[in-house]
């Protein structure tokens, strides 16, 4: 795997690039809400993307959303592409700003993910997610500042923990995350599972 903190010809907006063995280019941008509002709109109506929480949104909705998001300071959301297709949905945030923070308590260096898996398209590719994952926690750990990633999927999303877990997050306590209900955001009460990843176990070879 090599990984380069510039993309080249093709990827200018690229904030983080790997080439992976067997599969080939993978890199990371800034989600762009005017230009991948259609590519988000479908993801997460699916069922498979039931635990992201969107389902009944509509397009428009999509698009307010992410430039709610785009709009802050504390929360960010990019895209992961192989080659030019859009594979992964992901955004980071600082967990002091978030609700998580009322569930674990926040260290110093701590930033918090969100991540979806687009579709799969064509057939099985073995090792798929697991590469798309080694690029997130590549590119989160890019920032130097960065000691623990900090994750809370769903607690009936088991396939999502395991991916997890297998990736050296240590798996914790179940967790309730509270509603927010503002005038820009509703989040209903979510039951979570606390994971949490060190610097120091995704710079261990596995």
């Amino acid at each position: 795997m090599t990984t380069e903190a510039a993309a080249g010809s093709g990827t200018a907006e690229a904030l983080h690039r790997e080439t992976v063995d067997g599969l080939g280019t993978v890199h990371v941008r800034r989600l762009d809400p005017a230009r991948d509002t259609d590519v988000v709109h479908s993801w997460v109506g699916e069922e498979r993307a039931r635990f992201w929480g969107m389902r009944q949104t509509s397009r428009e909705e999509v698009r307010e959303i992410y430039e709610h998001l785009d709009s802050l300071t504390t929360h960010h959301a990019f895209l992961v592409l192989l080659g030019d297709e859009p594979v992964m949905l992901f955004q980071t945030y600082e967990p002091k700003a978030d609700r998580v923070s009322e569930c674990y308590e926040v260290e110093p260096g701590d930033i918090g993910v969100h991540l979806m898996v687009g579709p799969a398209k064509g057939a099985p590719r073995p090792g798929f997610t697991a590469a798309l994952l080694g690029v997130l926690v590549g590119h989160v750990l890019a920032d130097g500042d960065v000691r623990r990633i900090i994750a809370e999927p769903d607690v009936r999303n088991t396939g999502a923990i395991e991916r997890l877990r297998r990736t050296g997050f240590e798996i914790g306590p179940e967790i309730v995350l509270p509603e927010v209900d503002l005038p820009e955001v509703f989040l209903p009460e979510k039951r979570a599972r606390l994971a949490i990843l060190l610097r120091e176990a995704a710079e261990t070879p596995r």
